[in-house]
């Protein structure tokens, strides 16, 4: 992907693979991402060149001209039936959003067209290190003995994967990209097959892909914390740069609840990290690791607002009251959770959690891997996907939904206040062709621009 930054609007440079190779190798027909259409001129698109030696230069600052912005909701008879845009001049400088004036379509500014600006998309639970994107098509196998037997293959095929996983993270990055995702958290296997080099690996993709994306890394126990001996791998990921202590079933892998989460929860304490467990337990193991985790976090309060649990497939299975009250209990310890949408014949009770102030977020999990044949690569999709599950069909839901694509910030709050962009935030912004969120969670809207912390990546 060519990563660009402006100095004037005639003056711009590149870096990354041509503009031709990316919309062929990101397959960018299924995004709707033509740089032609506007956004850039065709001088500028011209221009691309594939020196990956060249360097984005920090600190430039440039306008856009023709941003449009919700400005607020349109009622009648007390229903939310529209939502108001203007468009404005929004000044970048320094990777920060600067000003927000009057438009002035005259100006000598890079034009926008008119499309919607929206905060930039995060994806916050997705395995980078190890997928097949970007290597040669391969589905899915037929599987063996449940999620142990899945933990022999990878003991089988990690050693391959490693050899390239660098580059096919570089990849699944640009696809992520050019669905308008400059963030994610990713998991990455620590484990004793592949020790700490699935880690290193996606390191040095992610200080390659630094300047038009970020992201957070979860030390990730895949084998198990104690059913293969991963322990000392995980003390020593956690003394390196990684953001959460992970983990998965442990009643189902490891056979033990307390044993493993005192494990997991002492390691992130010690080394001040947040805490991100996958659970798929669905029966009453699940239950009992959920609210085994409450009471936790409710003794070590510096965990609150760091810890996630991610799927967490037991809250789809219990009564109504039974959800209601665990909603209430993840919100008060501030224990967020990670949801892919949809996830067989499970549906998450998202509106739930969401009511009772749950935090919750979305990801694309595995995408063409050796768990997972599908993934587009799209939250926005999940926004979608999310919609039509609950129902969510009107101008106000449809617009509520965007959250999960952005992990959070929307343009309007519940009132209809503009609550973003503000002068100050950090320019991670997505130009969309829609009139509004709504219709862009409604019609999954075409991507046409993504800038990252102020650089303008296509």
């Amino acid at each position: 992907m060519a990563v660009i930054f402006v100095e004037t609007i005639t003056t711009m440079k590149t870096s990354g693979i041509s503009r031709k190779d990316f919309l062929r190798n990101s397959a960018l027909s299924v995004a709707g991402l033509a740089i032609g259409s506007g956004f850039l001129n065709s001088a500028a698109a011209n221009s691309l060149k594939t020196d990956s030696n060249i360097k984005i230069a920090a600190g430039k600052s440039y306008t856009l001209k023709n941003v449009r912005l919700e400005t607020g909701f349109e009622y009648k008879e007390e229903e939310i039936v529209h939502t108001k845009t203007a468009l404005f001049c929004v000044e970048i400088s320094d990777g920060k959003i600067k000003a927000i004036s009057p438009n002035k379509p005259n100006s000598e500014a890079i034009d926008a067209k008119g499309f919607l600006m929206l905060p930039a998309f995060r994806d916050m639970h997705i395995h980078l290190d190890k997928t097949l994107y970007g290597d040669s098509w391969e589905a899915v196998k037929k599987r063996n003995g449940g999620v142990k037997g899945m933990i022999t293959l990878e003991q089988q095929i990690m050693p391959d994967l490693l050899k390239n996983s660098t580059y096919k993270a570089e990849k699944l990055i640009e696809l992520l990209q050019s669905h308008g995702t400059s963030f994610a958290r990713s998991h990455v296997n620590i484990e004793p097959t592949s020790k700490l080099q699935s880690l290193t690996n996606l390191q040095i993709a992610l200080e390659n892909k630094k300047n038009g994306f970020g992201a957070e890394l979860v030390a990730f126990p895949q084998h198990g914390v104690f059913y293969t001996d991963t322990v000392p791998y995980l003390k020593e990921a956690a003394k390196m740069d990684i953001d959460f202590i992970g983990g998965v079933d442990p009643y189902t892998i490891d056979g033990a609840i307390e044993k493993t989460m005192d494990f997991t929860i002492q390691l992130a304490l010690d080394h001040n990290k947040g805490i991100d467990i996958h659970l798929h337990e669905s029966g009453e193991s699940g239950l009992k690791t959920v609210e085994y985790l409450i009471d936790k976090v409710n003794e070590n309060t510096s965990l609150k607002g760091k810890t996630f649990v991610s799927h967490c497939f037991i809250l789809a299975k219990l009564d109504k009251p039974k959800q209601e009250e665990m909603a209430q209990k993840l919100a008060a310890a501030q224990i967020g959770i990670v949801s892919t949408v949809p996830f067989g014949n499970l549906v998450m009770p998202i509106p739930t959690l969401l009511k009772h102030g749950v935090k919750v977020m979305t990801g694309n999990d595995s995408i063409i891997d050796h768990w997972n044949t599908f993934g587009t690569g799209s939250v926005l999709q999940k926004a979608n996907l999310a919609a039509q599950l609950y129902g969510q069909v009107t101008e106000f839901g449809l617009s509520r939904m965007l959250k999960l694509a952005t992990a959070g910030p929307l343009p309007l709050d519940d009132k209809g206040i503009q609550q973003w962009p503000k002068a100050g935030d950090t320019a991670d912004v997505v130009l969309i062709e829609a009139s509004c969120s709504a219709e862009a969670v409604s019609r999954m809207s075409p991507v046409r621009s993504l800038i990252h912390n102020g650089n303008i990546v296509y």
